[in-house]
């Protein structure tokens, strides 16, 4: 067996050479093509199906009685089990390919997934990292990720930002726009094309609701925080500088007095109201009591 046993270590060897030999051809020629980690993982693919297929050649080599016929029965077996085994593990590495593939969003992206928000720091074979906004790293499953629902808050140059204004019923509303406007206006951040409007969204309880709506450009999260900051002070100034009125919801409480000697008798219970309100005075008012002290009422 030593000869058979010395060619197949022998042509092993040359598929471990080749098979290192592909992987750096596969990062040389769709370098700059493709996603980077979508490179890496296709030069890995490449290496180890060399190497697997170098290794049941020189297997056949070695032991000519084992047949390629009994080796892959042997492999569709076990195969089957490994499948079961490791089921999740193949769906997110599919997964992960397939995100490398059609790249819904690249390195450095900000979205939004379930209740997490933060920008991707890396993409791998099995799972998605992102990095929140307050400095924390969350590991997202691919498969999860791809049959999911995200957004890409950065997919786009320019995005709208929006806010709602509450006004006095009885301030002009044409001027409260033109002056929310005005003060859009003058802020270099906020993009010209398209641009920003004030549409009259509700009759609120306590006003009128206007809705503030502006373009910017990068769309990301601090880009958007420190100018909605800038926007919003602008138009507080602008509003209360011209009188417009920015009302705040107010509600009227009665406390019931709980001292009189009628408390718990309905009929005569006066909820708080001050003594003789409501009452009907004279004859009629003894009529009433009469009537109900007999039930007629």
């Amino acid at each position: 067996m030593l000869p058979n046993v010395g060619i197949a270590v022998a042509v092993f060897l040359l598929f471990l050479l080749a098979a290192s030999l592909t992987r750096r051809l596969v990062h040389h020629f769709n370098t700059g093509k493709y996603h980077k980690n979508l490179v890496i993982v296709l030069g890995r693919m490449s290496q180890w199906g060399l190497i697997l297929l170098g290794l049941l050649l020189s297997v056949t080599i070695a032991f000519p009685t084992f047949t390629i016929g009994n080796l892959v029965s042997a492999l569709g077996i076990t195969g089957i089990a490994i499948g079961f085994a490791f089921k999740d593990i193949f769906e997110n590495f599919l997964a992960g390919i397939l995100i490398l593939i059609t790249e819904p969003f690249e390195i450095g992206d900000q979205i939004v997934f379930g209740g997490f928000e933060g920008a991707i720091e890396e993409i791998e074979a099995r799972a998605t990292k992102m990095r929140t906004y307050d400095g924390r790293m969350v590991i997202i499953p691919n498969a999860d990720l791809y049959k999911g629902s995200f957004i890409v808050n950065t997919a786009f140059p320019t995005r709208r930002l929006q806010y709602d204004v509450v006004i006095g019923n009885g301030d002009d509303i044409q001027a409260a726009k033109r002056l929310m406007l005005d003060a859009l206006k003058e802020l270099p951040g906020v993009e010209k094309e398209p641009a920003p409007d004030v549409l009259l969204l509700d009759y609120a309880d306590n006003g009128v609701k206007l809705r503030i709506r502006w373009w910017i450009t990068p769309p990301r999260k601090a880009d958007a925080l420190a100018l909605q900051d800038q926007v919003l002070e602008a138009v507080k100034a602008a509003l209360t500088a011209h009188g417009v009125d920015l009302p705040y919801p107010t509600q009227q409480i009665l406390f019931h007095d709980q001292t009189e000697t009628a408390d718990g008798d309905r009929r005569k219970q006066r909820e708080g109201w001050p003594a003789g309100s409501g009452e009907v005075p004279g004859p009629a008012r003894e009529a009433d009591r009469a009537a109900a002290a007999s039930g007629e009422r």
